[in-house]
């Protein structure tokens, strides 16, 4: 545990690890007010790309949790970088919420709803807006063979006390059923999403750690990354799960308050 002090960088998933809905999780206030007073950094790496970034720091700012821009990064944000390198100004369709189309579009790229349109690239994200014309839609474009992006792998999204609804993953999961066809998940658990952090804050791997409810997203980020894990049990992940995953945490917290409870000076 004492390794734990020495890192200038955590990088915390959200829903499930700092709070569940619109509540913020015991412990959480304190573990922010106690890295500012260490002046460490922190970055909430989400996978939750049905907000816009601009969202997620109004709600943040609600539960009186200190953050910018610059302590954000989304599955949105890494979605747009790859589309960026593999074409520029791309057309897309997505299957997504309006906070997802409008923050594809601030990058540049041309949402289109007229699937008889040209369209590079078919983007699915955790829509919360979901409709039957989506699904149609995106098994018309699977069909026809253009490529397939996700912003992220997660299954179920927390919404109370071991209650979930379900994200992008599964929504993947039936176009998969339908089509016979996968994506390319973009978001946890890439290393890219890691490295992308590390690069921007000039902070070295071995200083940075991962804080989050998910063995599949975040721990296994944290592996193929290469840095620390800490893994809580206040969303998805249960301590049942522990004994069968093939994602081992480096360390494993029943909640964030007891991350703060070691790292307090």
């Amino acid at each position: 545990m004492e390794k734990l002090k020495d890192i200038k960088l955590f990088l915390l998933d959200m829903d499930g690890t700092i709070y569940i809905d619109n509540t913020l999780i015991d412990g959480a206030k304190d573990f922010f007010e106690e890295l500012i007073k260490q002046k460490k950094d922190y970055v909430f790496l989400t996978n939750n790309s049905s907000k816009g970034v601009e969202q997620y720091l109004e709600k943040l700012h609600k539960l009186n949790i200190r953050a910018n821009k610059e302590n954000m990064f989304t599955s949105a944000q890494a979605t747009s970088i790859y589309l960026k390198e593999k074409k520029e100004n791309a057309t897309l369709y997505v299957v997504g919420t309006e906070s997802l189309k409008r923050e594809l579009s601030l990058q540049g790229f041309l949402i289109e709803d007229d699937i008889t349109k040209r369209i590079d690239f078919l983007v699915v994200g955790y829509d919360t807006e979901l409709n039957y014309k989506k699904i149609k839609d995106a098994c018309y474009l699977l069909n026809r063979g253009i490529e397939y992006i996700a912003t992220n792998p997660d299954l179920v999204c927390p919404t109370g006390k071991k209650e979930f609804i379900p994200d992008c993953g599964s929504i993947c999961n039936m176009l998969e059923t339908a089509t016979k066809r996968t994506p390319l998940y973009i978001g946890k658990p890439k290393k890219e999403m890691v490295e992308i952090v590390s690069k921007i804050k000039k902070i070295p791997l071995e200083n940075i750690a991962v804080i989050g409810d998910r063995l599949y997203t975040d721990i296994a980020c944290g592996i193929n990354a290469g840095i620390s894990s800490l893994c809580v049990l206040t969303g998805e992940t249960q301590k049942e799960d522990l004994v069968t995953t093939q994602y081992k945490p480096t360390y494993v917290f029943n909640s964030i308050k007891d991350i703060y409870n070691v790292i307090k000076l």
